[in-house]
């Protein structure tokens, strides 16, 4: 296998093309940040996507209900490139003059910079395309719906968008690395995530007589200390196994013990072995807690989605090409995230890598994922654009 962390070839110059794109890119990504749609709602963004690769002369299929797939070029697939479309129910604040028009939504995770990144390179690519033959085809998708679980990743797979593809790649935004860098990690870049809710019951009772009856508010203690400090011990360490609760609710009166209450919360995992196991241990673990107090149980485990890991080769490619494209510094060694993300599902049945992509204004203000006053710097689509078609190359080659 060649090694690709190093220029053994030239590969077309994209940077210029990127920059020929940027500004109807800038003016489509600001239309989409406008008209923000929730997951499996996103009608009129996969209009947008289809109107526009159709106008560069290529042939894109609709998914159900909603989303989008296009190839580029002919021959074997060399590999797929993937954006999520979806926006949040989160009310936008970032006073922009394209702010969202649908109240209560807004594109608060960068879904649009992904999208737009993403048509970016297809655009690019096709145009290549049209002048030389690229000997490949590379596979843009378009997935609806990653803000939901298990999330529509699912969904794009049962339609068979991964057919003959050897290979996947992904962006995500990161508003606290600069624009024109990249973050990448070999292995796990995010956690699974599964949400959990537990209801207990019991007869109620007066509190000055615990011993009458089942003292639920106590059980619930105890699920919410020890639970999570079992798991701990049960379950490699390495593995970074995290059980958090965000809900406990019981009782309505300080001197009566509640016939039922019920907790809920998430539990997150860096290794895709670990996250089976402890989610087979943990409905054992909360019936064993809660078995001296009396209670019944019950418990209702959702998985959500796997931890995103990256292949060695893949980031390998990626690197070489934003070296290439932004700079000998361009990469940097992303952290370890326990927040969810359904690429995740791509992997699960090909090799593939998602890599950070810088969007804070270097001296600019700060801001976080999932806020409605996010702001990203606009330029980091065309470093997006130029990593995404500079990997394409490379795995076009790596056919050869």
């Amino acid at each position: 296998m060649r090694n690709y962390t190093t220029e053994a070839e030239p590969t077309p110059l994209v940077g210029p093309r990127a920059e020929a794109l940027l500004k109807d890119l800038i003016a489509f990504r600001r239309d989409i940040h406008a008209h923000p749609e929730l997951s499996f709602q996103e009608f009129r963004t996969t209009d947008r996507i289809i109107e526009r690769l159709e106008a560069a002369g290529l042939a894109p299929k609709r998914l159900d209900p909603t989303g989008a797939v296009v190839d580029i070029g002919s021959g074997p697939i060399a590999t797929a490139i993937r954006a999520d479309i979806d926006a949040l129910p989160i009310i936008e604040e970032s006073g922009l003059p394209f702010s969202s028009r649908n109240h209560g939504v807004t594109h608060a995770c960068g879904h649009d910079v992904h999208t737009t990144a993403a048509l970016g390179v297809a655009l690019l690519l096709a145009e290549l395309d049209r002048e030389r033959p690229l000997g490949a085809t590379v596979r843009v998708i378009f997935q609806p719906a990653e803000e939901t679980m298990p999330g529509g990743a699912l969904a794009c797979i049962e339609q068979g968008v991964l057919a003959g593809v050897p290979r996947i790649m992904a962006l995500h935004c990161d508003p606290r690395l600069e624009v024109g860098r990249i973050g990448t990690r070999i292995g796990s870049i995010t956690s699974a995530s599964d949400t959990i809710r537990i209801e207990l019951t019991g007869r109620g009772g007066h509190t000055s007589r615990p011993h009458l009856t089942e003292d639920l508010v106590f059980a619930l203690s105890q699920i919410a200390i020890n639970v999570p400090a079992v798991l701990s011990r049960r379950v490699d360490v390495r593995s970074g196994v995290s059980m958090v609760w965000g809900q406990i609710s019981a009782g309505s009166a300080p001197n009566a013990i509640p016939a039922s209450g019920s907790m809920s919360g998430t539990m997150r995992c860096l290794d895709r072995d670990a996250w089976h196991s402890a989610g087979e241990l943990l409905d054992d673990v909360v019936q064993q807690v809660a078995a001296p107090y009396g209670v019944d149980v019950s418990l209702e485990h959702t998985r959500g989605v796997p931890p995103v890991v990256n292949s060695e080769h893949e980031t390998a490619l990626i690197e070489a090409a934003a070296r290439a494209e932004l700079g000998e510094d361009a990469v940097v060694l992303t952290p370890q995230s326990m927040g969810g993300e359904d690429f995740a599902w791509f992997l699960a049945e090909v090799p593939g890598s998602m890599f950070r992509l810088g969007t804070h204004t270097p001296g600019g203000e700060e801001y976080d994922l999932h806020r409605g006053d996010l702001v990203v710097d606009e330029r980091a689509i065309g470093y997006g654009v130029r990593v995404f078609a500079g990997a394409a190359l490379r795995s076009i080659r790596d056919l050869a």
